[in-house]
């Protein structure tokens, strides 16, 4: 769930040499936790051959094998166009236009032959479904494959131009305010909430405050409460997701708004995250920022000195294209040392030298974790850090990656849980796969498949690699069904 351009990161050479760099891109010793994260990710294979403690050998590693043809097939498609060079630009040209026409015929909820188009290929790539019918059969089909549950978004969005940013006023009295609540907040709260009552529970929602219009916008950007009728919308929210027990995700946004953001999720987070070890409301931190261990450490110091549970999203970062390049990392190897030295931190509920004690003495508090990301190593690294004996066994941990993108990551997760399934181990638990997924017409989800596309060309080595394990996938089934070695 981030996105890298190639010309501000740069890939490491391999997975050996990336597991044995430091932590901190700074001279700091790596403190205890995130030695023993270095031993663990060192010595981490993608599936083990053998279950410790148990004589039953493992089939040969073939994660994608879970997937249906026709998910390969499309796969192997959309990674084709977006890892080329010739392909992806018209394609990007296309799509942004899409997204922001007003004409009716370049809108697909209006273009029935576009419509058709689009829902048969980018939208199933990536979308869940236009209504609930749809929405629940996505869901069953990816809890069929073996992912624990997964993630559900509205798509409706808002991403402001700096001059748009710029212009924002207050809107919450008068006529304005009529038309904000009709055509802004009232259709966001509905879909949300429709949103909380499509998921199950063990699964969780994603909430983006910026698709509520302008007045979430200009409260957030000069960071105020909620207005009173966006206020009441997000308690109905909140008090429907805590009676469901569906963990509310709220994500990062532009910097911008980012600030306000933090504020309002820790404000949920005290009223709902009561129960120890138990998050309802989760807030998103993005490893590329530059601050975002200070932020994560002052929102950690809450939690502990108040008594409620921080519910942490960790990801790289999505807004690249938006943000001010000065506040984020110089480097790819910086954000991953950062990213990594975080996630082990929170894994083993221990202060670390990237996730620094705000405060000496301060004991590190109850977290529910969810880890967002498309990097193999990276996820090889939590699953290995759980496993190991620095890990606290009963903080909530799941790990999620974008419907349609890094399968090939995800189904490593499934497989691994799939080759548990019936065996004790002296190991850590079966880990739990998320697909974080979303729903809204072909019309709303233009946007949310724009900013895919983009960061599919952001993240071009990437793009590749799960091209590549898609052909891989296709030909060893192909091998297979004329009975040859696979």
């Amino acid at each position: 769930m981030s996105s890298s351009r190639n010309g501000l990161y740069r890939a490491p050479n391999s997975r050996v040499a990336s597991a044995t760099r430091k932590i901190h891109s700074s001279s700091t010793r790596p403190s205890a936790v995130e030695q023993s994260a270095l031993a663990a990710a060192s010595s981490v294979s993608p599936l083990p051959t053998e279950i410790p403690g148990s004589s039953h050998p493992m089939a040969k590693s073939a994660p994608l094998c879970v997937l249906p043809l026709s998910t390969v097939l499309r796969t192997l498609a959309t990674t084709s166009i977006s890892s080329s060079p010739i392909l992806l630009p018209p394609s990007l040209a296309i799509m942004n236009v899409l997204a922001h026409s007003n004409r009716a015929v370049l809108n697909p909820d209006k273009n029935p032959l576009l419509h058709w188009f689009l829902k048969k290929t980018f939208y199933a790539q990536f979308c869940a479904g236009e209504n609930a019918a749809e929405v629940r059969h996505t869901i069953d089909g990816l809890k069929k494959i073996g992912f624990t549950g997964v993630i559900l978004g509205y798509a409706r969005e808002i991403v402001l131009s700096e001059t748009q940013t710029r212009s924002l006023s207050a809107c919450d009295a008068g006529p304005i305010a009529e038309e904000c609540m009709r055509n802004e907040i009232g259709p966001w709260a509905a879909g949300t909430l429709e949103t909380v009552r499509l998921a199950r529970p063990g699964d969780f929602v994603a909430l983006k405050f910026s698709g509520a219009g302008r007045q979430a916008l200009y409260a957030l950007k000069n960071r105020l409460p909620p207005p009173k009728q966006l206020r009441a919308a997000i308690d109905e929210i909140c008090k429907v997701a805590a009676e469901r027990d569906v963990p509310l995700l709220f994500d990062a946004e532009q910097t911008a708004v980012q600030a306000g953001i933090d504020d309002w999720t820790l404000e949920y987070q005290r009223k709902h995250n009561k129960t120890p070890g138990h998050a309802i409301i989760y807030g998103t931190y993005q490893a590329y920022l530059k601050i975002t261990p200070s932020t994560l450490g002052a929102h950690l110091t809450a939690a502990a000195k108040e008594g409620f549970t921080l519910g942490v999203k960790l990801v790289r970062g999505a807004y690249l294209g938006a943000d001010p390049r000065h506040i984020i990392h110089d480097t790819k190897a910086d954000t991953d040392a950062a990213y990594n030295g975080i996630a082990a931190s929170l894994i083993c509920r221990q202060w670390g030298s990237v996730l620094e004690a705000p405060e000496k003495g301060l004991p590190f508090p109850r977290v529910s974790i969810l880890l967002g990301s498309h990097n193999l190593e990276s996820v090889r690294r939590a699953r290995a850090i759980r496993d190991s004996t620095e890990s606290d066994r009963s903080t909530e941990l799941a790990i999620a990656q974008l419907q349609g993108m890094a399968d090939e990551v995800s189904c490593e997760l499934v497989h691994a849980a799939k080759q548990k399934e019936g065996f004790v181990t002296e190991k850590g638990d079966i880990p739990k796969a998320y697909k974080y997924i979303v729903w809204g017409t072909t019309g709303e989800c233009m946007k949310y498949l724009l900013r895919r596309a983009h960061e599919n060309k952001d993240a071009v080595g990437r793009t590749k690699s799960g091209r590549d394990a898609m052909w891989n996938e296709v030909k060893r089934r192909m091998r297979s069904s004329f009975g040859l070695a696979a």
